[in-house]
């Protein structure tokens, strides 16, 4: 019986250490974001520039993991693999394949559009199809779900730098430095951006 119980113990360790994984969670901002004093669990994953994955996938409506009478957590476990993959086909979707509006239909589909994740990677999409005003919509929507979803103020400010909007794309950078300081990622991106000519057509 003690035997059974060591083995049973083991098992579970064994378990939670491969949910725990980056191989088991690879899947996100595009999902990304993070930084200091962040709240979004994906922290810089999934920027354009392709860190190393590191997502905490949100729940989806209806998931059996939300209980009768409490309000539905705005993020889950890894624990809804049918979210993990489907997040995971819509990331490839974007940055393996460049196929946007497909991309948009299957983040959608996922039940989760006010996740700061899912709805910055839809602004993503709109904005590399010319859609300025629905990337927009879009952008806004994470930053209401996440203000300091600092993957979000990074393609925001590229948004801005595309219309033309060079003071606002630089208020951009500070909010990602406040967040993440000057030697994350997405504050050196946006940063090269800004240091190209006006005009430069953008490669993010």
């Amino acid at each position: 019986m003690i035997t059974a119980m060591i083995r049973r113990v083991t098992l579970g360790i064994f378990a939670a250490a491969l949910l725990s994984s980056p191989a088991f969670a690879a899947g996100g901002g595009g999902g990304g974001g993070g930084g200091v004093g962040s709240t979004d669990p994906y922290a810089g994953a999934y920027s354009d520039q392709k860190p190393q994955p590191q997502p905490v996938y949100p729940k989806r409506s209806g998931s059996k993991a939300t209980q009768k009478g409490k309000k539905p957590d705005n993020h889950s476990s890894i624990g809804d693999p049918a979210f993990a993959a489907g997040y995971r086909v819509a990331y490839d979707t974007i940055y393996e394949r460049n196929d946007y509006a497909t991309a948009i239909v299957q983040l959608k589909s996922l039940g989760h559009d006010d996740h700061p994740n899912v709805a910055n990677l839809i602004g993503y999409s709109y904005r590399k199809l010319g859609d300025y005003e629905q990337s927009q919509v879009w952008y806004e929507r994470a930053l209401k779900a996440d203000p300091n979803h600092v993957l979000t103020w990074q393609y925001y400010g590229l948004w801005q730098l595309e219309r033309g909007n060079r003071e606002q794309a630089l208020y951009h950078l500070s909010r990602i430095a406040a967040i993440c300081g000057t030697d994350c990622e997405e504050y050196r991106s946006l940063a090269a951006a800004l240091g190209k000519p006006t005009g430069t057509a953008l490669a993010y």
